[in-house]
């Protein structure tokens, strides 16, 4: 029966317990088992889960760990020992009683999920009842807890018992999720039958989805489901700030894993700022020429991979690689400052040789580790990493590199990921790149505009057209022509932030920019003065004198045209101003028709929320 006396969560060391017998073997173990059953050892730990739509934590998952610096430290080696003596169930009871006490008592006031099997309640009808008094207890409305069930949690479907129980449990007020989809079958047959309100979707869909057709193409499907189903995606494992963007982009409704929070024995995390930095503030525009690499950090190719500490044995670090395939490196790190790495295939080399494990399995890792590691802070872009790389050697391309934040370990990365990710975006940036300008043209151009109204971002959309483009093109030469395209792209590509705005090349003399940096009317007014002062390259001095060309016009006759001059027609889009990029782009294009009445450079801003529109003139702009 679930009783109201135990701690808040809070754990000891397993040392302070049990000082004098701690390290002896099974009967420590057992001892220390005991103690966690007691709740005298048990803490809880605490993971955010982030609402992406509003950028607030809409919940925590409770995470539970044994004894700090035992085996039992590691869920899964606790609930495996319990298991093994019969008392799994009341491990979990345990578990989440703690979970709820620690819970309230930081008043905390979002969801809080547990990971609990019905089974356990089908052992014991009374439980539901006593969890819900427990909640109350503490202040905490039975609505406010959520109860994750998992692949094993599918036998369920074929006990009438513990089905019932879950069904009152709902009846009680208590959420239900199923944690790990896409792990087995059984979840599935779950999903269509208990109709939960949140299905958490595996960690192994998730990452690196940004860059997996066939991952994104499930997620996409799991995330239709429960459109129908009723039921909010959780997506787990959130690691990288592409999938974290990607994830966004589908329409998920929250995510959970170490980029948004890792987690911690306080409800408190940088969850929402992660938020704000990620999707609430600008979105990353689409490369320009010159910053394609730099806009892309160290930080996307950083992957999680717990660290080991100097005097760990090598027999430990070698177990971990046998138990992970998948892992190629393990840093080490003293504290929280890096100090090494072990190459997965270095280490087996050693140890298959005769009688090297024998002698070197109980030594420390430092003896084995490189230290000549290639360390880089976490906002290094990845053309300058690639550059710190190249010039390392060949070791470097074996054990990758070291990513840091304010000196201390984050992650690591390997040099597989970076050449991926430099081909990746040359690959982008050329495939619907205008030739001449190599600026993107229209496919990335709606793209970006659809993400930014996706997302509800405030950005305006401008349309950039020279002024008597074809008879100057007709008088002198394409080749001239072409000079003067390229020398506008540079212009607009010059005056626009490449973190945040985006220039696209429609076609022709046709420019589009979507900005979302906050003086875009001055960066505007700039392009225009920039323009003015740069085009009289393209002229002779005799036509600057004059101030005009001589060419035919669209009848055949002869007449005189000023020199090049640009329109640009801008139209700030708040939330919910445009349904779709088409919208957008038809707006932009008759600002520009506006512009191009005033004749000359001219800025013409269509504020759909004002009564007035006005064009501004260089003369102005300069004011």
């Amino acid at each position: 029966m679930l009783q109201h006396t135990i701690s808040a969560g809070r754990s000891a060391p397993a040392e302070d317990i049990f000082p004098a017998t701690l390290g002896r073997g099974e009967g420590d173990e057992l001892g220390l088992l005991e103690a966690c059953l007691g709740g005298k050892a048990l803490r809880t730990v605490f993971q955010p889960i982030l609402d992406l739509r509003h950028g607030r934590v809409y919940g925590y998952e409770a995470l539970t760990r044994g004894p700090s610096g035992s085996r039992l430290e590691s869920p899964v080696s606790l609930f495996q020992l319990a298991r093994q003596h019969g008392r799994s169930h009341e491990m979990e009871l345990v578990a989440v009683r703690c979970a709820v006490e620690r819970f309230a008592a930081l008043g905390a006031a979002e969801k809080l999920f547990v990971n609990f099997s019905p089974l356990v309640l089908a052992a014991r009808r009374e439980d539901p009842e006593n969890l819900a008094a427990l909640l109350r207890a503490h202040g905490m409305a039975p609505k406010q807890l959520v109860i994750e069930l998992t692949e094993n949690d599918g036998a369920l479907l074929d006990s009438q018992t513990a089905w019932s129980e879950l069904l009152r449990c709902r009846d009680l007020g208590f959420g239900i999720a199923i944690d790990d989809l896409g792990e087995g079958f059984s979840s599935l047959r779950l999903w269509s039958e208990l109709r939960p309100e949140y299905v958490k979707v595996d960690k192994h869909f998730i990452q690196s989805v940004h860059g997996n057709p066939i991952k994104l193409q499930m997620v996409r499907a799991m995330q239709q489901i429960a459109q129908v189903s009723g039921a909010s995606v959780i997506a787990e494992g959130i690691e990288q700030e592409a999938d974290f963007q990607t994830v966004r982009d589908l329409g998920i409704r929250h995510g959970q894993g170490y980029l948004i929070g890792r987690p911690a024995p306080d409800a408190q995390c940088a969850a929402v700022e992660v938020w704000t930095r990620l999707s609430g503030g600008p979105v990353p525009a689409f490369p320009v020429p010159g910053h394609s690499v730099n806009r892309v950090s160290a930080r996307k190719l950083m992957r999680i991979v717990a660290p080991v500490a100097p005097h760990t044995e090598n027999d430990v670090v070698f177990g971990r690689f046998e138990t992970d395939p998948e892992l190629q490196m393990i840093p080490v790190v003293d504290g929280s400052k890096p100090v090494g790495i072990v190459n997965r295939h270095s280490l087996l080399d050693r140890f298959a040789r005769p009688y090297r494990r024998e002698i070197f399995g109980k030594r420390p890792c430092s003896m084995l580790m490189n230290t000549e590691l290639v360390m880089v802070d976490a906002d290094t872009s990845i053309q300058e990493l690639s550059f710190l790389v190249a010039d390392s050697g060949q070791r470097a391309l074996l054990d990758g590199f070291i990513v840091v934040e304010d000196g201390e370990y984050a992650g690591i990365g390997s040099a597989q990921d970076l050449i991926r990710e430099m081909t990746e975006l040359q690959i982008a940036a050329a495939r619907y790149a205008n030739p001449l300008t190599l600026l993107p043209g229209n496919v990335p151009i709606a793209e970006h505009v659809e993400r930014l109204l996706a997302r509800g971002c405030r950005f305006v959309a401008c349309y950039c057209d020279l002024n008597d483009f074809k008879p100057f093109n007709d008088v002198f030469g394409y080749q001239h022509g072409d000079e003067a395209i390229r020398l506008t792209a540079s212009v607009l590509a010059e005056a626009c932030d490449p973190r945040i705005d985006f220039v696209g090349h429609v076609g022709g003399d046709d420019f589009v920019l979507v900005l979302q940096s906050e003086d875009w009317e001055a960066r505007c007014r700039g392009i225009l003065g920039s323009f003015e002062t740069r085009v009289s390259a393209l002229f002779s001095e005799e036509d600057r004198l004059r101030g005009h060309f001589v060419a035919e016009d669209r009848q055949g006759q002869l007449r005189n045209f000023p020199l090049l001059t640009l329109s640009i027609g801008a139209v700030p889009a708040e939330t919910g101003t445009f349904a779709s990029h088409s919208e957008a782009a038809a707006a932009a294009s008759e600002a520009k028709r506006m512009a191009k009445r005033a004749r000359g450079n001219a800025l013409f801003i269509e504020r759909r929320r004002q009564p007035a529109t006005a064009f501004k003139r260089p003369e102005e702009a300069a004011s």
